[in-house]
């Protein structure tokens, strides 16, 4: 007995002290010392995640251990710790961001981090350094910087894949945070929204993305992701002023010679932005105002936005949090100018349009959960207000409700992803513009697993099956003298999309990938009932507007580089993007009055190449940063076997097959160099002529044919700033844009400004 209890006794005392120790630790951002949540903390087997506020625990024996700390973007750590018995130890690690531009955390792609250089798709990064040097008094101003990219006349188009859409329909959906915020009545996107204040980055996917997103992301998503608080308090402020000189044609001139009282046009504004932790709370609260009369004469804006956001972290495995973003103005401007001459800055005939005051607002609740195996449960909400008063009987008034469930697994024993969701958005319509009121209700679930096999081939598959539901008014009114009938005015479609990816390492820095995803656009109510009129004539409603489809393909490779300590990558890309049923705004008839209105215009297919070049980092004394890039397209119908293209047929402005309103080449380059305090920068855009407009533009406003005739050879232009730090708080830049004073125009009858000035002042309190 006695050995038995000496044994007994033996076992007992090694187990006390082979008792498992308590490790913490928190891990931030060396540079903002932010925490970082979801870091990957591996010991030999074992391992763990860092929670919402960076923090992390594990069990283990006594003894030394090395740490390793892994997250997207950042630089791996290792670390030694020695944990003694009986004692809590207590451990911190700092993370360096990676140079290395391939290991830019993005998130679009798949709704989960992952590095650049490992996505199965083509995605761009811009980052808010860019967007606070050149002054982007709208994320729209940056956006056209990123290879591929175009805004015309306020909406985006992404390697040709969309037109001029005249305020209507888009192809490129917006979201912020996530969620998406175009304008519900008319997918238009209200640019002056978005906080140029509080960015963190914005990713611009390239490509159908439908099968995650829906409805209007058939040609792309560009994505706007905030900042959170920090645990040193931020505050940043800045103030500008940019003025217009004259134009290189002198004719154009109108200030300083009528009864407007403008002598010279004028932007001048602020932003500031505070981030702090308080507690348990995170709290940031960002501001933007702008006083703007430009170029064109009566085109004008005034407004100020508020946008205060929380979020509470009830404890480490959930968060609460409410975004909010509220914007009050208004604004003036034309659609057509008078001629290309003395009134090329001039409104023509019943052109003019006028704001007399606009609420727009966000309010979006957010819930983050991570439960006991590790699952994250996530739901996003907005509540989306526009109310404009606008003259002309175009006033219009939309309320947006959505809502979704998002559920996550990381299998990372395997390199497994599940991601699916459910989405529900209900939208109400009152307008002038569309002769009634109309409601629209959308819903959606979508399916998709990410698989990193053998470290080195990433797979992405995705399905979304959506239903949209839209109720009208049971009669439409086309013209004075005829009428539409939708059955009890419910109209209702269902379809699924799907999507595919691969993407294999090959060397260290060499990526290469090929993805094929479906697109699916269902009509904007703008596009189905607008029942207006413009400078040009007038726009009729189409009830029996169709849905347009498509798919997109694409091959690339990303190869990464360093030169010292410079790096960057180089990226080469085919794409071929075909659409069944495009709609587009055309012309339906001349006679007794020129009349538009959406069409479903026919098959089409964009085909092209784009070539990438990124970097950033040491040369020399200082620091460069590049961001570069070349896209080529081929936009045509497709015409049916022995076929001929027929000008009438598609009412444009040239006899051969080209999509109106693409360049075939975009050139992109953005070169900035820091010396110390002093920064140096310049920005270089070449857009190719823009083939083929509507054929009414050339023959019913005057100038229009004149114009394009002398200026057929495209356009290129300059942009240079510079910049000095006075300390670590303050900062002065000098920005000269269209240095070259260019006379050009991203469309018809409706001219870009002449060279600009700008001061602007930073200050980070």
């Amino acid at each position: 007995m006695r050995q038995a209890f000496t044994f007994f006794f033996c076992l007992l005392t090694a187990a006390l002290f082979s008792q498992n120790i308590t490790l913490r630790g928190t891990v931030t951002d060396r540079e903002r010392n932010e925490p970082l949540p979801g870091v990957t903390v591996r010991v030999g087997t074992a391992g763990t995640v860092t929670d919402a506020d960076g923090k992390f625990q594990l069990a283990l024996p006594a003894g030394a251990y090395e740490l390793t700390f892994i997250y997207t973007g950042y630089e791996p750590l290792r670390q030694v710790v020695r944990i003694t018995e009986g004692q809590i130890t207590e451990v911190s690690a700092q993370l360096n961001y990676a140079d290395n531009l391939l290991q830019q955390t993005t998130v679009t792609a798949g709704k989960f981090d992952k590095p650049l250089g490992e996505v199965t798709v083509s995605i761009d990064v811009l980052r808010p350094r860019l967007i606070e040097n050149v002054n982007s008094t709208q994320i729209d101003e940056s956006l056209v910087k990123i290879p591929g990219v175009a805004i015309v006349d306020g909406q985006a188009s992404i390697r040709g894949g969309a037109g001029f859409a005249y305020g209507a329909g888009t192809r490129v959906l917006i979201l912020v945070d996530d969620i998406p915020a175009l304008q519900a009545d008319a997918g238009y996107p209200n640019w002056a929204d978005f906080p140029v204040e509080n960015i963190s980055q914005v990713e611009v996917l390239k490509g159908a993305a439908s099968a995650l997103y829906g409805s209007s992301a058939m040609n792309g998503i560009i994505n706007i992701r905030t900042r959170y608080a920090t645990d040193v308090p931020e505050t940043e402020a800045a103030i500008f002023s940019q003025v217009w000189g004259n134009p290189r044609d002198r004719r154009m001139k109108w200030w300083g010679a009528d009864t407007s009282g403008i002598l010279l046009p004028i932007e001048t504004g602020y932003s500031f932005a505070h981030r702090r932790k308080a507690g348990r709370w995170d709290l940031v609260f960002g501001s933007f105002g702008i006083y703007r009369d430009t170029y064109n004469k009566d085109t004008y804006s005034r407004y100020i936005r508020f946008t205060p956001n929380l979020r509470f972290r009830v404890n480490d495995r959930l968060s609460i949090g409410l975004n909010t973003n509220f914007n009050f103005g208004r604004s003036g401007s034309f659609f057509t100018w008078a001629n290309d001459s003395t009134g090329a800055y001039l409104p023509g005939a019943n052109s003019t349009t006028a704001n007399r005051g606009r609420q727009r607002y966000f309010i979006d609740p957010t819930v983050l959960y991570f439960d006991n195996y590790g699952n994250r449960h996530r739901f996003l909400g907005r509540y989306y207000h526009v109310f404009n008063d606008n003259t002309d009987d175009q006033s219009n008034q939309s309320d947006m409700l959505y809502g979704e469930y998002q559920f996550q697994r990381n299998m990372e024993n395997i390199g497994l992803v599940l991601t699916t969701g459910v989405v529900a958005i209900h939208t109400t319509v009152e307008a002038l513009l569309y002769r009634g009121n109309y409601t629209t209700q959308n819903y959606a679930g979508y399916f998709q697993l990410d698989w990193k096999a053998f470290d080195r081939l990433n797979l992405s598959g995705g399905v979304r099956y959506e239903e949209n539901i839209l109720k009208s008014p049971d009669v439409i009114q086309i013209s004075p003298i005829e009428f539409d009938t939708i059955p009890n005015g419910i109209t209702r479609e269902g379809r699924p999309v799907f999507r595919l990816g691969a993407n294999f390492q090959a060397a260290k820095a060499t990526y290469l990938r090929a993805s094929w995803g479906q697109g699916y656009r269902y009509p904007t109510i703008a596009e189905k009932f607008i029942n207006t009129s413009f400078g040009v004539g007038n726009v009729a409603p189409n009830p029996d507007l169709v849905s347009e489809t498509g798919w997109t393909a694409e091959v690339g490779l990303k190869q990464g580089f360093a030169l010292g300590r410079f790096y960057g990558f180089l990226d080469l890309t085919g794409f071929i993007m075909e659409y069944d049923q495009m709609m587009e705004f055309d012309l339906d008839r001349i006679f007794p009055a020129i009349v538009f209105k959406s069409k479903n215009v026919g098959d089409t297919r964009v085909s092209g190449a784009e070539i990438s070049l990124m970097g950033q980092g040491k040369i020399g004394p200082g620091t460069f940063y590049l961001l570069s890039g070349w896209t080529r397209i081929n936009p045509v119908y497709r015409l049916a076997p022995g076929e001929e293209f027929d000008q009438a047929k598609y009412k444009t402005s040239v006899n051969r097959n080209v999509l109106k309103y693409r360049f075939r080449d975009m050139v992109k380059v953005d070169a900035e160099y820091a010396v110390g305090p002093y920064a140096v920068g310049a920005s270089v855009q070449y857009n190719s002529h823009m083939e083929a407009v509507d054929l009414v533009f050339e023959l019913g406003i005057p100038g229009v044919k004149s114009f394009r005739d002398r200026y057929n050879k495209g356009f290129t232009l300059f942009d240079l700033r510079a910049s000095r730090k006075f300390g670590e708080r303050l900062k002065v830049s000098l920005l000269c844009n269209n240095a070259l004073n260019q006379v050009y125009s991203y469309r018809p009858a409706l001219l870009e400004g002449p060279r600009s000035y700008t001061v602007r002042l930073d200050w980070k309190m």
